[in-house]
């Protein structure tokens, strides 16, 4: 394991209770982080504070809806309040929703899904930077993923909010670089989480149909892309200001 670093950093992970925030709220925290673990259900943020004190992490758990601003902002203050400042954060509650090609894409599905994916980061990016200028300094990594860089038939939601979350990313980085924050993305291709086995046990097919994609030959892990996620936040990767990196076995490559 590479040691990127952070001991007595602080970080807000959103989505922090399961899948590759969980990894990353772990990984996080295995390089010496503070943690606040963010999510929409409080039991699985609170397990996840449970096995970073097993890891002797000091975290605490934090319940909001990243598509409303007050409670965004009020989990900045918290994480500030809790711990003295916000030094990274990783931006990662998303949902999928629907698969269904655009004819057929619901407005409400529209509407849920970029509220959390692209609403979500941009209130999160919003905030944070905010305490972040304060201090001149702080890393943020915003989830995108291989959808936001190439196009997937029959999620048109989905792949339109991580696109914006690439444009978000960039644009955000150039605002803050010479202020002393870093903003980057990383972009996961198919990966085993419990919000992929969601949408296998919909379509069994998924798996092979995907295997077909990759040049790596398996699908990653959670564990992988927290790796890259503690990367960015670290300064082993301080020259790095707007990058959106594939983590995705060469997916977009192709």
């Amino acid at each position: 394991m590479i040691d990127f670093n952070l001991k007595d950093k602080v970080a807000i992970v959103t989505g922090g209770g399961s899948g590759i925030g969980r990894s990353a709220a772990l990984r996080l925290g295995a390089a010496g982080a503070k943690i606040v673990v963010a999510d929409l259900n409080q039991t699985n943020a609170e397990e996840t504070c449970v096995m970073l004190k097993e890891q002797r992490v000091q975290s605490v758990p934090y319940t909001l809806d990243v598509a409303r601003a007050a409670e965004v902002e009020a989990m900045v203050a918290y994480a500030v309040k809790t711990f003295g400042r916000l030094d990274c954060a990783v931006n990662n509650a998303g949902i999928q929703g629907e698969i269904v090609p655009t004819v057929d894409c619901s407005e409400e599905n529209w509407d849920r899904i970029t509220s959390t994916n692209l609403k979500g980061v941009f209130l999160c990016l919003k905030y944070e930077l905010r305490q972040m200028l304060k201090q001149e300094s702080g890393a943020i990594v915003n989830i995108a993923s291989n959808f936001g860089l190439v196009g997937s038939a029959h999620m048109p939601a989905y792949s339109a909010a991580k696109h914006g979350v690439v444009g978000l990313t960039k644009t955000a980085a150039l605002e803050v670089a010479q202020r002393g924050i870093r903003v980057n993305a990383v972009c996961p291709g198919p990966t085993l989480t419990p919000l992929s086995q969601n949408a296998i046990d919909l379509d069994p097919s998924i798996p092979d149909a995907i295997m077909t994609r990759l040049p790596i030959a398996r699908w990653g892990t959670a564990e992988e892309v927290a790796e890259a996620i503690t990367w960015l936040c670290s300064d082993a990767a301080r020259l790095l200001v707007g990058a959106i990196v594939p983590v995705d076995g060469g997916y977009v490559a192709q």
